[in-house]
């Protein structure tokens, strides 16, 4: 039996073999385990460590994708966006986001139509609509060029996203998903009415074979590679990998408030408030050659980001101010788009079962958005081959944390601070928007901050680590500086080589 209580008998085969830990295999795994299959999800890496990591970061319906005239996919997120503001509070949360109008660019009635179309493809009212904005008279028109007088505010919403997949994963956990990291799969071939598929632990080498009734190769970039290779089947279906990047600079101005600025080459570049201090600014669109793997950014994008904010903005940056920067290669849909920014962001589902064989269903693009409707659709693909699968249910079910009263952080905030009373502001504020109400299992039984044990930078300290490397699948301290978070940027190398070492005597001692 697993941690959820589906029973699967010594050597039965899985009913489904998750391949990928990203945003829509995490997702996926959680929405089978909940309707009561049996889940195995291997990810080769950390979970998010590569595309879901890497986006800009935004629960949102996508304003631009309505030149494109994607009106179903800007709908269903638009849905979504609402949806997931309910079901993980701490994790994501809204904002407003100025258009400034730039002369000579996208005409003013064009971006009023848009905003009009934006504002009623949302069926529900949870975030206010849009409106124009005097800049001039305006405190978001400050940080602005003074050519820039007009333009229009919006909303929309911030995601952590590596978070997001992290909770998803720990629900399928809660939910009897097995969830292994660092672990791949080599191959798998049909054999006698089921898959038989050959595991390899990436740190031990050790390899391991399991069955399993059916495969969701969700494995993001590499999705062609694991259906051709690992999968030996032949399909039409094609991935165009287009690279997206973000630089991070010191705040660029005060407000809570998002830009959203036109380009001259119809490109449209978001400047973000980010981790308190910092402004994140993204994202290229460059069609991606090489094999998938990492991606770091290039010469050439970090200048044509800084260029974009200089059109715009009265302070101007250059490549020295970067701090930090982040490159995700995103696996879309070949869909024989000339331009890469034209290129649907809409998911396909691909299903081979050969005529009623062991069914093999490939995941192409996506947004993080629309991650948990993609994956009822994908239970809905499959649903022939379980027959008795429970109803979906996702949909009102809140992510590990997110039980706020009226899904209200700002309320669970002030309760987490009353208890813990001994927390720095900025600290507890973090714990609270990081772990939601499970920050309380974090500093349970704590008096003071040295019953916290050792502390590294940021904030950090030895009760969260542990909680990570049992809750969260951390092996490695960049998993927790990077991914879990981002106290990367606030963590010196004496700090982190400290917290790599703690964690690496976790492991011996476990």
């Amino acid at each position: 039996m697993t941690s959820g209580g589906i029973r699967r008998a010594e050597g039965a085969p899985y009913d489904l073999l998750v391949i990928g830990g990203g945003i829509n295999g995490t997702g996926i795994a959680r929405d089978a385990a909940g309707r009561g299959l049996s889940v195995l999800l291997c990810e080769r890496g950390d979970l998010a460590e590569f595309t879901s990591s890497s986006s800009t970061k935004l629960i949102h319906g996508g304003l631009r994708y309505l030149e494109y005239y994607e009106f179903r996919l800007v709908r269903e997120a638009l849905a979504e966006r609402e949806r997931l503001l309910r079901l993980a509070p701490h994790i994501i949360w809204p904002l407003r986001f100025v258009l400034p109008y730039d002369d000579g660019l996208r005409p003013a009635w064009m971006l009023r139509i848009g905003l009009f179309l934006y504002d009623h493809l949302a069926r529900l009212r949870t975030l206010p609509r849009s409106e124009m904005v005097r800049l001039r008279a305006s405190p978001m028109g400050a940080p602005l060029q003074g050519r820039l007088s007009k333009g229009f505010v919006y909303s929309d919403c911030w995601v952590e996203d590596s978070r997001l997949v992290v909770l998803n994963a720990m629900d399928a956990r809660s939910r009897g998903a097995e969830i292994r990291t660092r672990t791949g799969v080599e191959s798998a071939r049909r054999i006698d009415g089921s898959w038989t598929a050959t595991l390899r632990d990436v740190g031990t080498g050790q390899s391991e074979t399991v069955r399993a009734k059916a495969v969701i190769n969700a494995a993001g970039p590499w999705v062609s590679e694991t259906l051709g290779t690992t999968l030996g089947i032949n399909s039409r279906a094609a991935v165009r990998l287009i690279k997206g990047s973000h630089i991070v600079v010191p705040r660029l101005y005060e407000g809570d408030q998002a830009y959203i600025l036109q380009q001259p080459d119809k490109r449209i570049i978001f400047a973000i408030p980010y981790e308190h201090d910092f402004t994140l600014i993204g994202t290229t669109d460059v069609p991606y050659e090489n094999e998938p793997g990492p991606a770091t950014i290039s010469a050439e994008e970090t200048r044509y980001l800084c260029d974009c904010i200089n059109r715009s903005f009265a302070r101007s940056i250059d490549p020295k101010d970067v701090v930090w920067s982040y490159s995700g290669v995103r696996p879309l849909y070949d869909d024989a788009a000339a331009d890469a920014s034209a290129v649907t962001r809409d998911y396909v589902l691909d299903l081979e079962d050969g005529g009623g064989r062991a069914p093999a269903l490939s995941v192409f693009g996506g947004k993080i958005t629309t991650y948990r409707r993609l994956a009822e659709h994908a239970m809905e693909k499959i649903a022939p081959h379980f027959p008795g699968l429970k109803k979906a249910w996702t949909g009102t079910a809140v992510l590990p944390g997110g039980a706020m009263p009226a899904a209200n952080f700002e309320t669970f905030l002030e309760q987490f601070r009353r208890e813990a009373p001994f927390l720095p502001s900025e600290t507890a504020r973090r714990l609270a928007r990081a772990y939601g109400t499970e920050a309380r299992t974090i500093v349970k039984g704590a008096r003071s901050l040295a019953d916290l044990g050792d502390a590294f930078d940021g904030g950090l300290t030895a009760v969260e680590v542990d909680y990570l490397v049992r809750a969260e699948w951390v092996r490695t301290a960049e998993d927790i500086l990077w991914r879990r978070s981002k106290l990367g940027l606030r963590t010196s190398p004496k700090s982190a080589a400290r917290l790599a070492a703690y964690i690496a005597r976790k492991a011996e001692a476990a």
